[in-house]
Formats: C-alpha cells, structure tokens, sequence
C-alpha cells in the first residue's frame, strides 16, 4: 500500500512554527482504523488527517497518537492546503464530510479560512485536578467538549507549567483550554490535552470553536484576532458568525513523500 503523504505547518506564515499536521490521501474506500490509528502513531504529530475523495466531497477523520477526535481545525486546514496546491483543486471552497457534520474551507487570497460549528462554552463546577494540573486558580471556569479556564492576563498565560498527571485525571473533556485578554491580540489561549497523547496542541482551531463565540460576547466584537502561546506559537484569524465560526489561517508545506506499508 502506498499512500501521498504531506507534512504541513499550519496556522502560521512559516516553517517551523504553528502546528504541524500530517495529510494522508486516500483512495476507494477507507483502511481499516486499527490502521489509520497506526499511521498516525508512527508520525507522532497531534493530528493526522485523512482525506478521501467522493463524488462531491471529501471525506475527512483526525486521529491523534492515540486516538481519533471528533474536530481538529490545523489538520482540516492543512488539508485543503494540500488540496488546493498539490492536487490543483479549482473551486474556492472545498466542503468536507466529516463525524462533526459538514465543514468548508474557502481560499481568500493566501488565506485558509475554516467554517466550523460554534460550540460556546458554559458554566460549570470548577474540577480541583484543573487546578492542580494548571498550578493556579482561573478567575472563572467554563466548559463545552473542552474545559476552559480563563485568566486575566497574558503573562498568567505564558507562566503555565502544568502537571500533566493531574490534567490526565480529567476523563469528561477532550482538552483543556486556557485563555487570557491579549494585549497586541483580542485573546490569547494554550490548550493542554494529555489523555490524547498530546501533552500540549501547538495551535488547536477547534478550540476556538468555543473561544470565539466567548471572546466575541465579552469584547463586543465579532471580528477577532487570536494568538495560541505554545512554543512554536500560531496566529488565527477568527469571526463568529452565529451558529458557525470562522477561523482563518496560512499554512507552510515542509515534506512530501509516500508512505509505503507491506500489509
């Protein structure tokens, strides 16, 4: 079995930096998971993407090292970016199929912008193990797929040295998302999801599912720029647009090639 394989930086203008995802292009119908699952492991990235052509679509899964996740926005950017520049795709928008229902990528320019559903957060009950994993206390605690502890500043932010153990023990939430006011930004957030294999996502768009329609309510805007504080950093171009976000990015292709399996 052979399959195109790119390595691609998302949610960036240049290499190195952003969230590197795997595309994966398939053909006929899909391999087996346990399969998919095993790729996706041996790149060792946070997501890997698989893409398979339909008559009128793509079909679109995401799987972590170990895991696969129901919405993942750097890979299905990446994606379209592969589609867009390597298989000569001509429209402007391409739709995608996927376990989150349909979802779109439109090409503005240079720019990749994702149509993805709005997720807003609501109030919860504040886990202790968030706040021992975080090492301090948020100002408040919210939570949709993901828990999300807001803060109230940027430095709080960047200072986060979080005990991956304790985040571990949090088995009601895919992820856990810390968010801040920005300062150059409107928001700034890092995101932490170590029972996935990903100890922390570099840039995660589909934690601004839920972020934009938060941000947007308390800043009164609905045109947002977002800044994710990992190391390689990422920068997001972002809309709430009701039941739907908009969140905008560029990408940078870093490796082609062909995976080559003997089955």
């Amino acid at each position: 079995m052979r399959i195109p394989y790119f390595h691609v930086d998302a949610f960036t203008r240049r290499p190195f930096a952003g969230n590197p995802a795997g595309v994966c292009l398939l053909e006929g119908a899909w391999p087996p998971d346990e399969l998919l699952q095993k790729i996706a492991a041996e790149h060792n990235l946070s997501e890997t993407a698989f893409v398979l052509p339909r008559e009128h679509d793509f079909a679109l899964r995401w799987f972590t090292p170990k895991v696969e996740v129901d919405l993942c926005g750097h890979a299905t950017l990446a994606a379209a970016f592969v589609l867009f520049r390597y298989l000569g795709y001509v429209g402007t928008t391409i739709p995608f199929t996927t376990v989150s229902g349909p979802l779109a990528v439109e090409r503005q320019g240079g720019m990749l912008v994702l149509d993805f559903p709005s997720r807003p957060l609501q109030p919860c009950t504040t886990p202790e193990a968030l706040v021992r994993g975080l090492g301090r206390r948020p100002v408040e605690v919210l939570r949709s797929r993901d828990y999300c502890a807001v803060f109230a500043t940027p430095e709080e932010i960047t200072g986060l040295a979080p005990d991956m153990v304790q985040l571990g023990q949090l088995e009601d939430c895919l992820g856990i998302i810390a968010t801040a006011p920005g300062r150059e930004v409107d928001f700034v957030s890092r995101f932490f999801a170590p029972r996935t294999g990903v100890a922390e996502d570099p840039v995660t768009g589909s934690a601004h599912c839920s972020l934009v329609p938060y941000w947007s309510q308390r800043l009164g805007k609905r045109r947002l720029i977002a800044h994710q504080l990992s190391a390689r950093g990422g920068e997001l171009f972002c809309e709430d647009c009701g039941e739907r976000v908009k969140i905008g990015g560029y990408a940078v292709a870093y490796l082609r090639g062909e995976i080559e399996i003997n089955l």
